[in-house]
């Protein structure tokens, strides 16, 4: 049971530095994430460095993964394992990329964003619902086509 409520309490504050990063860095404006995903135009470079630290992150996380023998709070790690390529996964990431492009929001800083006074974001977040939905309802065998 303690064990338990610790786990919720680590993953709360996590949400929450989460959360804090991404409006500290400005991941919350679309405007700034749309001026940085155009590269052929007025390209704002400065998410690149949200980017590198989100890199090295994750690159120290794959370490600790190796170096220690289980997490604190669990029982294994729970890595994913890799899968093949294939078309839905191709479909899938050209469609996240145009929705992030025009929207300028991904489904972390939309959450974050619900705050805001902007009714775009509740338009996208109850886009990105029903998508989840819509995906849940398919069987594995058709989520592999």
């Amino acid at each position: 049971m303690m064990r338990e409520i610790l786990r919720t309490l680590v993953a709360l504050i996590a949400g929450v530095l989460f959360g804090f990063g991404l409006a500290l860095s400005g991941l919350l404006n679309p405007e700034r994430v749309r001026g940085f995903l155009d590269v052929t135009g007025n390209w704002d470079a400065s998410l690149a460095f949200v980017l590198a630290g989100a890199v090295a992150v994750t690159a120290l996380a794959n370490v600790v993964t190796k170096v220690l023998s289980k997490p604190a709070l669990d029982d294994t790690f729970h890595i994913p394992e890799p899968s093949k390529i294939n078309a839905p996964l191709i479909y899938g990431s050209a469609l996240f990329g145009v929705g992030w492009a025009l929207s300028g929001l991904c489904p972390g800083p939309a959450i974050a964003s619900l705050g805001r006074d902007v009714s775009t974001i509740y338009v996208f977040v109850l886009a990105m619902i029903a998508g989840v939905l819509i995906h849940s309802g398919q069987s594995s065998s058709e989520a592999d086509c």
